[in-house]
């Protein structure tokens, strides 16, 4: 429990939609130094093909679509490129949250109960930014979306964390206010969702149409490529940070 009472809240997985695949997985494998990636069969439900490459005990994932008509290609058309798609939570309180949820009005996209996981889906026009998704691992610490080696126990993934993402919205107050409701976590000054090892930033789109997931904050044992702070890469910002920040 996070503090010794409250039930833990982490970041597991942060996921980009790309119109082309290998190129941009590819990219995030070099720029981040990852191993190989799990590509998930079941993602092929909603006309899908992935690649989830393991950072420490998280994740970062890339879909692109495979069909007409999938949400992943509406989200391609309407932002007009690749870009950042989905935030998925690992709760220990997951029927609270899904409680809560239900209780603000937010629509459920997708559900599924499994002896090791649970996942949620909710509505982007509902949470605002980008996908949410509420999951729930057993053991906790476990990942099925991380492939065999996470199903119903913990893995090892490259050097790294995952320190944080940031979301743009029209309405920061607000969209923080309901993602940190849904989460039962608070809102700190500047609209800063603290979870366990992790945050949640928010910040003012330009137009709807920049709203989404535009930032990754990485904490890696190496400088990303060229020695820069940020690198452009599928549609986001990938930011390193020190062990403090």
């Amino acid at each position: 429990m996070a503090g010794g009472d409250e039930p833990r809240v982490r970041l597991r997985q942060a996921v980009l939609v790309a119109a082309e695949l290998e190129p941009v997985a590819g990219a995030l494998q070099e720029a981040v130094g990852l191993g190989e990636p799990f590509r998930d069969p079941g993602v092929g439900e909603f006309g899908l093909v992935n690649t989830v490459f393991a950072l420490g005990d998280c994740f970062i994932e890339v879909v692109s679509p495979t069909r007409a008509g999938t949400a992943a290609g509406r989200y391609l058309e309407r932002h007009g490129g690749d870009g950042g798609y989905m935030a998925i939570f690992d709760l220990e309180d997951l029927e609270g949250a899904r409680v809560r949820a239900h209780e603000d009005g937010v629509r459920v996209v997708w559900q599924i109960d499994l002896p090791d996981i649970s996942g949620t889906h909710l509505h982007p026009a509902d949470m605002r930014g980008a996908i949410v998704s509420l999951d729930r691992s057993s053991p906790y610490g476990s990942w099925r979306w991380g492939g065999p080696e996470w199903t119903g126990r913990t893995g090892a993934g490259a050097a790294g964390r995952m320190a944080g993402i940031t979301v743009a919205v029209a309405d920061p107050a607000a969209v923080a206010a309901r993602w940190g409701h849904v989460l039962a976590v608070p809102v700190d000054a500047g609209f800063v969702l603290r979870l366990d090892g992790s945050e949640v930033r928010f910040e003012r789109a330009a137009s709807e149409r920049d709203e989404g997931l535009v930032e990754i904050a990485l904490e890696l044992p190496h400088e990303l490529p060229g020695g820069a702070s940020t690198l452009e890469l599928g549609g986001v910002r990938l930011r390193g940070v020190s062990a403090a920040g």
